[in-house]
């Protein structure tokens, strides 16, 4: 079962390191605000524009990740209104959480032990880090 997690507007990021094209980056993270309660039914993504201009990236990559998106079910496109979170239903095992979450955390603890970190300072930036992000890059003072 997915952990409880506050109702926020999602943060959309990309990796252009991971090797997974960006327009699969943020399907996956629409699946997986929806599988954790962060969207649901009859949320509104942001625009194709605006995703665009907040990612850096070409409208062309938002709007296939939309029209992917549309293709499965999970959204639906009103033209002129917007793309909405439709009634869809997905989970995620803990085992494609895990999988998921370690993909992105072994790069960061490679790297920090090859310059010589320890666990714990590791562990301590990363929750300084994390503690620091609120919703739409709006950080705490």
């Amino acid at each position: 079962m997915s952990p409880t997690v506050d109702k926020r507007p999602i943060q959309f990021s990309l990796d252009p390191k991971s090797g997974v094209p960006y327009y699969k980056q943020i399907i996956l993270q629409v699946e997986f605000a929806i599988a954790d309660g962060r969207f649901v039914t009859g949320d509104q993504l942001p625009t194709v524009r605006s995703l665009a201009v907040e990612l850096k990236i070409n409208p062309n990559t938002v709007a296939r990740a939309y029209n992917e998106l549309e293709i499965r079910g999970i959204v639906t496109t009103q033209q002129g209104t917007g793309t909405f979170i439709s009634n869809r239903t997905i989970r995620l095992t803990e085992v494609e959480r895990e999988g998921m979450l370690e993909g992105l955390i072994r790069p960061l603890i490679t790297k920090a032990a090859s310059y010589g970190f320890a666990m714990d300072e590791v562990i301590n930036a990363i929750r300084d880090s994390y503690e620091g992000i609120e919703p739409r890059g709006e950080e705490k003072s």
